[in-house]
């Protein structure tokens, strides 16, 4: 298993969302223990989106679950395929595929991922796209820019996730597939990752 801080890329994703600037966050989903938020991003036409929960599990268990680049895959919304290209101390780089319904060409990633951790317990995976690390792939449309982070948080029993994601997706995007993105992809990761940690 690889220590790779992130794939989480999932975020990366595709349409997302994420560093946050100006406006106010917003709820816009709660539901099974799992809060999404989005806001607004001055000069972007795609919102950044946060997602939290809380996960009955230890620390190296979910740091295991998030280092096994390729087999986080099935828990990251959309993601088709994800290795990793380099590991070196803190600091990661992985490559991400992501499906996308017809006609809308799947997309790709390329991300660097750098993990901290605090005194108080808490792990940090700090998530920055690097577009021109590969050249581009056939058949795919490149993700422009990402940028985001994990916040993995010890709390009483628990582990509190925050997962916040924004990005530009490159190529032309429909409204209604970026709208609905921004809302799916934070969920069903979280819920995804949740149930497998939560496994005896």
């Amino acid at each position: 298993m690889v220590r790779f801080t992130g794939l989480l890329l999932g975020v990366v994703a595709l349409l997302a969302v994420g560093g946050a600037q100006a406006a106010q966050w917003r709820l816009v989903k709660d539901e099974a223990g799992i809060q999404v938020y989005l806001q607004q991003i001055p000069g972007s036409s795609f919102q950044a989106f946060r997602g939290i929960t809380r996960i009955r599990a230890d620390m190296p268990r979910l740091l295991a679950l998030q280092d096994d680049v390729s087999a986080a895959c099935a828990w990251i919304h959309a993601c088709s395929e994800q290795k990793l290209l380099k590991h070196e101390g803190d600091l990661s780089w992985a490559y991400s595929r992501f499906h996308t319904p017809w006609p809308v060409q799947p997309r790709d990633s390329i991300l660097q991922v750098t993990t901290t951790r605090d005194a108080d317990g808490r792990v940090t995976r700090t998530l920055h796209g690097v577009a021109d690390y590969l050249p581009p792939q056939q058949g795919f449309v490149r993700v422009s820019k990402v940028e985001g982070f994990w916040s993995l948080m010890p709390r009483e029993g628990v582990i509190e996730v925050i997962y916040e994601v924004h990005s530009e997706p490159g190529g032309s995007v429909p409204a209604w597939l970026a709208n609905s993105f921004v809302v799916d992809a934070p969920f069903n990761t979280l819920q995804g990752l949740r149930q497998l940690a939560e496994q005896p």
